[in-house]
């Protein structure tokens, strides 16, 4: 049996769980161009709001057990076990206080989206993460699309004109209102237009979303999100050569790839200044359409928290 050079533990019992094991725990670890594997899962109590059916929980529950990993009754066990940690509770609220104990552990984490559920908790984790000397990575599987990258670096379109997405948007109370889903078609589309959001409009209906932002040069990017009729990803950039579809979701094998390589080298795929920002401009997005879907600044939006 070849040994995995990272150990990695789970805290948080959802889909992701089941699908990152199988597919770190399938591999040959060193072998197959992946370095880690899951060795230890602990469950915290779920929230009922939020939570999956117990039915579902126990084939979640099965399919890691199959991959012979451990089962094991705190925080504090997953810390021992594990060189690495994947944090990924199905509710972005209680994020905050499990990580601190990985944090002053000094171990590096990814945490599932939701990161938390609102843009004061998000800065707080990054501050924590800071403070303690560890890096936090967080990022949705749409961020990985194929062609995302290739696009950002200039390629298919030529220069960057735009772009906009489209993907599902289902309300949760207790999180900022695109934190539950939109994420992903945000991510999506800040994985092509990059940082430097300026402003963020939102108009909202009872099934749908329209939200626009203004990045330098006149540049808009914006989300379509979905709460009635067919529900999918997707989307599409504009450019100086040519206009090219981007966003559909293929997977997780690239996202728990990008994982894998962080935990090994220790360099950040995603800068918290950018998951900031993705997470800013949702909360503006908020306050938009609180004010009848007045432009807000991003730059307000963040400078307004005191952390």
């Amino acid at each position: 049996m070849v040994k995995p050079k990272i150990s990695i533990g789970i805290i948080g019992l959802s889909v992701h769980s089941a699908d990152f094991t199988e597919i770190l725990n399938t591999v040959v670890p060193n072998v197959d161009g992946y370095h880690s594997k899951v060795v230890a899962i602990y469950h915290p109590k779920g929230n009922p709001d939020v939570e999956f059916s117990e039915e579902r929980l126990q084939n979640f529950s099965e399919r890691i057990g199959k991959h012979g990993v451990s089962t094991v009754n705190s925080i504090e066990e997953v810390i021992e076990k594990s060189d690495a940690v994947m944090l990924l509770t199905n509710d972005g609220r209680p994020h905050l206080e499990q990580v601190l104990p990985v944090l002053k552990a000094g171990k590096p984490v990814y945490i599932d989206k939701p990161l938390a559920e609102n843009l004061e908790n998000v800065m707080k984790i990054f501050h924590e993460a800071n403070h303690y000397g560890v890096k936090v990575f967080s990022s949705s599987a749409l961020r990985y699309g194929s062609q995302n990258t290739s696009i950002r670096a200039g390629e298919y379109v030529g220069e960057l004109l735009g772009a906009q997405t489209y993907g599902p948007a289902p309300l949760q109370k207790a999180h900022v209102d695109l934190f539950w889903d939109g994420i992903h078609g945000i991510e999506s589309l800040f994985s092509v237009m990059g940082t430097g959001c300026q402003t963020v409009s939102r108009t909202s209906t009872n099934g749908t979303d329209l939200v626009v932002g203004k990045w330098p040069g006149d540049k808009l990017g914006y989300f379509r999100g979905i709460r009635e009729g067919k529900v999918g990803f997707g989307g599409t950039v504009f450019g100086t050569d040519g206009i090219n579809s981007i966003g559909k979701f293929e997977g997780y094998q690239r996202l728990v790839r990008a994982i894998d390589e962080f935990f090994l080298t220790g360099k950040l795929p995603v800068e918290p200044e950018e998951t900031i920002e993705i997470y800013a401009f949702m909360e503006a997005a908020d306050e938009s359409k609180r004010q009848g879907g007045k432009p807000i600044k991003i730059s307000d939006t963040i400078n307004r928290i005191k952390i």
